[in-house]
């Protein structure tokens, strides 16, 4: 999970992952771009933490702006991936009215987003 571009292939709405450069905290700054309901949405994630093989903290600034978490913890010769992710939607992509449909959206993202995960893992793609 360290690479994004691996990011770019398991998460359904990152359209893009450019313009990489590492950081001294062996962490990543990038551009991003998410598409949420047909709308590009960009700005820049830089990974304030990392803990190697147990923890990334993402900020994203820009349209989108939030934090994005990922714990890794070795269980039963496996390893679970928890995956918070906290941010805030523009005024004109989330209304009242659209607030619904946006948490069935998310549910849906991490779902896939885990389940694509698990499999490049156990396919050794990742």
């Amino acid at each position: 999970m360290d690479d994004p571009a691996n990011h770019v292939t398991v998460t359904p709405s990152l359209a893009a992952a450019q313009n990489v450069e590492g950081l001294p905290n062996g962490g990543k700054r990038l551009d991003y771009t998410f598409r949420m309901a047909g709308v590009s949405l960009s700005g820049e994630l830089e990974e304030v933490e990392r803990t190697e093989n147990e923890h990334m903290l993402f900020e994203m600034r820009g349209q989108l702006s939030g934090a994005i978490e990922l714990g890794f913890e070795a269980v039963d010769g496996g390893t679970r991936l928890t995956y918070t992710g906290r941010y805030e939607v523009p005024g004109r992509v989330l209304s009242a009215v659209a607030r619904p449909f946006v948490a069935r959206y998310n549910e849906r993202e991490l779902s896939t987003t885990l389940a694509n995960v698990r499999t490049h893992v156990e396919t050794d793609v990742l």
